[in-house]
Parts: C-alpha cells; structure tokens; sequence
C-alpha cells in the first residue's frame, strides 16, 4: 500500500512539474509571439489561472481566431469580472472578439462598460446595429465591392497603384512558415492592372527585394525610381533580433537600376525596439506616412509621418494627432490626391476587427473619422485601403468570410454618384459672388468637399441618391449663409435650385458700414482718461453695443485698431494705442466674445484722418479726429 501511494505521489509530482513546465514553455513562446504554438501548450494546463486564461484569449485574437478568443475571454469574465481583476483592455478585446463573431448585442453591452472603466465618452452612438443604419443612410451605395481572381488560398493583401502595375503581398508561393500562425512568409509581387481592375500574371520581384522573411506593403515612386517596402530587421541575408529576441518591421528603400531593384537600405529612423511599417507618401511625395509603436504613441499603433527632405533625408517622425489615433491600433495608412487620409483601426467604433476610415483636412488638420460603412467594413479586419479619387476605383483587403484565403484583395467602385450645380448671389443686388467658398457636409455635420466658385459664381459637387446634405457658403463682408437639401434615389435634387443668397453685413445693421473698402462697425467713440487705457463707464455703454453684434453674428471677427493723434513722442502714443486696443479686447472677452473673433493692435499716430501729422498745426479739435478707436471686420 505504501509503495502505491508513493508512486501515485510521485507521479502527481511529476505531472504538476510537466503541467509547470508546459505553461513555463508557453510563455517563453507567447513572449516570442508564437502564438499558435503558445495555444496548444496553454491548453494542455489542467487548472487554469486568470493569467493563462487571458493568454489564450490572446493567442487567438491575435491570429483573427474570434470563435476561440471569444470563448476564452468569456471563460476569463465569467470568473473573474466579479472580482475587479481584470485589466480594461481585456474587456476591449472581448468586445472586438464578440463582434468577430456577430454578436454585436454583448459586443456593445462589455464595449460600454470598458469605456466607463477607463472614462471614455463616446462620441457616436454605441450601438453597433443603430450605428451602422444610420451610417448607410447616406452612404449605402458609396461602394460596390468584388473579389480578385489573384487571391489563393493564402494570403494576398496591400495593394498599390504605379500606372498599369500593382504591388500586394502574397503568400502564394509557399515554403517555411512563420511562428506567429503557421503561415508561410510574404513576399512582394507586381501584376497588371487589367481593364476590369484585375490582377493578372503575378511576378515576384527579385531576390534583392524578397528574402526567406517577411516583405509587404510596397509602394513606387511617380518617376518609377524608388520603393518603400516592410521588412523584418535583416541584414546580410540574416533575420536580425533585439534583446526580447523580436524581430520588428522596418521600412526599406530600394533604387531601380537598369530596370531591377537594388541598392536596398534601411531608412535612418527606425528601431530595433518597435516596428516601422506600412510606408505611404502623400500626393506630391514631400511626406512619409507609416504606422508604428514608437514612443509617443497614442496607442498600441499610431500613424506617423516624416517630411522628405529636397535631398531625400528624412525629418523627425510626427504623429498625426489624438483626432486619428486611438488607446488601440491605427495601421495601413493612405493619402488620396485630394489629401484625404484613409487608414485602419479597432480604436474607433466600429464592425469589429480593423475597420476602414476617412478623414478630411480642415486647415491643415485632419478631422474626425468617418467609417465607411458595413459595404467596406465586416466583422473582421478590413485594411491597406487606397483610392484613385480620379477614377473612383481602389483596392482594399479583409479576412472577411467568404474568401478564398486567409487574407483577400477587394476591388471597390463608387456607384451612382450624379452632379449637383448651384450658385451664389448677393441678396440685395441679385449679383452673382466669384470667390465664394462653398462647403458641402452630410447629414452628420462631416466635411464631404469644398470649392471655391469660379467667375462666374457657380459650383458643382458629386453627391449620393437617397441623401441628405448640408451647403455652406462663406465670403468676406458676408454672413455666411446655409442651405440643406436632399436627392432622391435617382440623384435628383429635391429643390427647386441650389441657390445660396448671400446677405452683406452692411445691408443687415445700419451701424456696419463700408470705409476705404473696409467693413466697419461704428459706433459712439470712445474714450480714455489721460495717459490712461482703463474702460470708462461711458466706453463700456459703446462697447456693449459690439458684444452684442459680436454675438450676433458668432462667425464674425475683427480687428480692435487703436489711434492716437500726433501730440507727444511717437513711442509714447505706439505704446499707449497698442495698451489700450489690448484693454477693448479684454472687455470683449471678459464678455464672452470667444478670444479667436478678436485681434487688437495699436497703430499711434502712424494713420491719421487728416493732414494733422505734426504738432502745433491744427486746432484740438482737429486733434481729436484721430484719437480713435476702429472695429474692422475681417473675416
């Protein structure tokens, strides 16, 4: 009896030291990002802990295996939710993971409460299922979208455009396969672009370029001369490795030289401790954008950029901004000819996975996103997103179901838009307005396109059938002025016209009237004790009827311009007018005129009204004409 239970004892021993082992290898193999390897060993444990648990949930969502990381990630809430310790971002991924497999309802439902854990305020409706109906409003013929007879059973994605040729990635051709999934590296190859948008006779490039590792999302030069591409850290034909044993990505450029890529480099700014990767230039090729998890990351991945510089260095990486990047991964960015960022994320809400987005520029910043619907978007990752905004063609890739492979190539086409035509007149005088700028929003306020009408003050847009729009017209001296309008699901405008009646601040209030081609608005003048700049009791009566025009018309700004007359030194009555333009400004301010709408500036005695430039010419009362304060609109 005694020698049975030894041996059962040694053998539990034994068991909880191979159990110990398997999860200790697991882990060495998790840190490599082995995961499907990892997988298997986590498996084997009998009991399984939070960490474990949390791993495994992992494993599989980093391979895009929703159905298991689904399961294990409700195993991990199920059993320790209740107990508070779980970290946020698990809660997140269970989210995408729910989505992954269309259980949008519980998707919402653990998406909500990690937003409220880590005091996130939305700014859509979350909502999955109102969300995206209310998206395809106006958006659900943005779109048709085709599979490529390129794709294999692989992998095919990243398509980009050099004239008749284009670039993706591929797994086609086999071989050694990569721990992460057990899948075979990528390599780069060029196709034709055929007359339907297909890809036909794939060619891999040359060895200079393909390597045992992994190559992707390569992109040409207009002249033809230069490709970016992502690569493993490799250097003379070896696979390099930082001190955790990772091999980041890097981004490469490589020379064509009699007709074949050589001379390939690593560029200046990337690392071996974060990845570098999926190279894209804007429209006139003075910017590189990429995504990476650099420091200074908003999330796990953000979109950069460098400038190229006239002798082709490259400046500082700068992030994009918070507008773009998310707590989670932003990747696979895209800049149209009209400067329209397109990139992927799983920050921004969402259909689950890597969804596709837009942002426009306002002013040189990029504003928020937009998803481009359930037509582009599916459950899982959709991403390398590009658009010839010309021929309102592209390419875009997804794991969606349906596929041939594991990654596929998308050909997407924009359908039904019609043209639109209006145009701008002043109100009063029924004349045509040139040089009006006109914007055109959607139905949830987003920036769609502008224009600036030609001489003859006309304008013309694409829009969608069975959509809602918004026009804004904006011109100096005039209020800006609004007009909405829908088209019916032939395109056709649903009004009688597209006018927009511009009315000139002048013709609206008696007290704004055109000097020396400038809009002022007059009022009482106003004074200021000797030497002094404080606003007197009787200056603020005047200036209360500028707070209330200011108001009035929120789109409006001016100029505060202060004057003095010639008597005294000229340094003296500079600095007296700039104190006491700067005093007006601060009343307007401090009575809730936003601080953007007001410029002051103090002119001395540099403009007067009159020929008194000297002193001891005129009379005071002469004098007096110049000592003044001016309020010029000039928005």
């Amino acid at each position: 009896m005694k020698k049975i239970l030894s041996t059962l004892f040694i053998i539990a021993i034994t068991t909880q030291f191979m159990i110990a082992q398997s999860t200790s290898k697991a882990d060495r193999l998790f840190e490599k990002r082995h995961y499907e390897t990892a997988a298997k060993l986590y498996l084997n444990t009998k009991d399984k802990p939070q960490e474990v648990l949390e791993k495994l949930g992992d494993c599989y969502y980093f391979i895009s295996d929703m159905e298991n990381a689904t399961t294990w990630y409700k195993t991990l809430t199920d059993t320790y939710y209740a107990k508070n310790t779980i970290e946020p971002i698990y809660l997140f991924k269970y989210s995408q993971a729910l989505k992954g497999i269309n259980n949008f309802e519980e998707a919402d439902k653990w998406f909500n409460i990690y937003n409220d854990i880590e005091h996130i305020v939305p700014s859509e409706n979350l909502n999955t299922k109102e969300y995206f109906k209310a998206l395809n409003t106006d958006k659900e013929t943005w779109f048709a979208v085709d599979s490529l007879s390129i794709n294999t059973e692989g992998s095919e994605f990243g398509v980009s455009i050099h004239g008749d040729k284009a670039l993706f990635a591929s797994t086609r051709k086999g071989g050694k396969t990569y721990d992460w999934n057990n899948q075979p590296y990528l390599n780069l190859y060029e196709a034709t672009v055929d007359e339907n948008g297909e890809l036909v006779d794939p060619i891999e490039l040359n060895s200079t370029i393909n390597t045992k590792k992994h190559e992707s999302n390569g992109i040409i030069t207009k002249d033809g001369q230069t490709l970016y591409f992502s690569r493993n850290q490799y250097l003379n034909r070896k696979k390099l490795k930082n001190k955790d044993k990772i091999s980041y990505l890097y981004i490469y450029k490589a020379s064509l030289v009699d007709g074949d890529w050589a001379n390939v480099v690593e560029l200046s700014f990337n690392s071996p401790d974060y990845s570098i990767m999926h190279p894209a230039l804007n429209f006139d090729e003075t910017r590189l954008y990429f995504s990476s998890d650099m420091p200074g990351s908003v999330g796990s991945f953000d979109i950069f950029y460098v400038d190229i510089n006239e002798d082709g260095t490259f400046g500082a990486p700068k992030n994009v901004g918070e507008k773009i990047n998310t707590s989670q991964k932003e990747q696979f960015p895209y800049i149209s000819s009209k400067d329209i960022l397109y990139f992927s994320s799983d920050g921004h809400f969402g259909m689950g996975g890597l969804d596709v987005f837009k942002s426009s520029k306002i002013d040189g910043d990029y504003q928020t996103p937009i998803n481009l619907s359930d037509i582009v978007n599916s459950s899982k990752d959709d991403f390398a997103f590009i658009l010839d905004e010309e021929k309102e063609t592209g390419y875009f890739s997804s794991n969606r179901p349906g596929g041939v492979g594991n990654d596929d190539i998308y050909k997407v086409s924009r359908e039904s838009y019609v043209e639109i035509i209006g145009t701008a007149q002043d109100k009063t005088t029924l004349e045509l307005l040139p040089c009006t700028h006109i914007i055109l929003f959607d139905s949830q306020g987003n920036l769609i396109d502008d224009y600036t009408l030609d001489d003859a003050g006309n304008f013309s847009f694409t829009v969608l059938p069975n959509s809602t729009y918004k026009l804004r017209g904006e011109l100096n001296k005039y209020k800006p002025s609004e007009i909405e309008f829908s088209t019916d699901n032939k395109g056709n405008v649903k009004k009688e016209d597209l006018l927009l009646m511009m009315e000139a601040y002048h013709t609206l209030e008696e007290h704004i009237v055109i000097v020396d081609e400038k809009l002022h608005i007059k009022i009482n003048p106003i004074y200021f004790d000797f030497d002094k700049w404080d606003i007197r009791e009787d200056a603020a009566k005047e200036l209360d009827v500028l707070v209330t025009t200011l108001k009035k018309y929120p789109d409006m700004a001016i100029e505060i311009g202060a004057h003095t007359d010639s008597r005294g030194l000229d340094e003296f009555n500079m600095n007296l007018s700039h104190k006491r333009a700067h005093s007006v400004r601060e009343y307007l301010v401090a009575n809730g005129i936003s601080d953007s709408k007001v410029q002051s500036k103090g002119y001395g005695e540099t403009q007067p009204l009159n020929n008194c430039k000297e002193e001891g010419i005129c009379t005071s009362k002469d004098y007096d004409l110049n000592r003044r304060c001016e309020f010029v609109i000039i928005n």
